[in-house]
């Protein structure tokens, strides 16, 4: 594990944060949809998308979102767990947009050592996705 940040609950504090960037591309959208079995074809179809109401293709939500769980790891480290996420999706990520998701700590509890952070994601300066993540320390 050699170059990964290990936190505990102790280390962690209000305003700090990580950030985490993609780019979106074709290979990743055929994956997250065989992975997840979501093949909408507003995802995966050019003909079906170049008629909805984005013009093209899109990446899933649930793709974009996944970027919180790297960004979280990148910050906190192996052993923490994901205990809850609240999303909403404010505009759809493009094939070949380039997503950078931010977390940032707004609240330690100390009596269940969990930590509260605001989420975001942004494709250049356009918010494309917001929420709140709870982690839980693993000491």
């Amino acid at each position: 594990m050699s170059g990964i940040i290990k936190n505990y609950f102790n280390d962690i504090s209000v305003e700090m944060g990580a950030t985490y960037e993609k780019q979106i591309t074709h290979d990743d959208v055929q994956a997250f949809a065989n992975i997840s079995g979501d093949h909408n074809p507003i995802h995966l179809d050019d003909e079906f998308a170049k008629d909805s109401i984005f013009g093209e293709r899109v990446a899933h939500g649930m793709l974009t979102a996944s970027h919180i769980s790297a960004a979280l790891v990148n910050f906190a480290g192996p052993g923490w767990l994901y205990v809850n996420q609240s999303l909403y999706f404010r505009a759809p990520v493009r094939i070949g947009d380039t997503v950078t998701t931010q977390v940032k700590v707004e609240k330690c509890l100390m009596l269940k050592h969990l930590v509260e952070l605001s989420t975001e994601s942004r494709v250049a300066d356009k918010i494309v996705l917001t929420g709140t993540a709870t982690i839980k320390s693993p000491d």
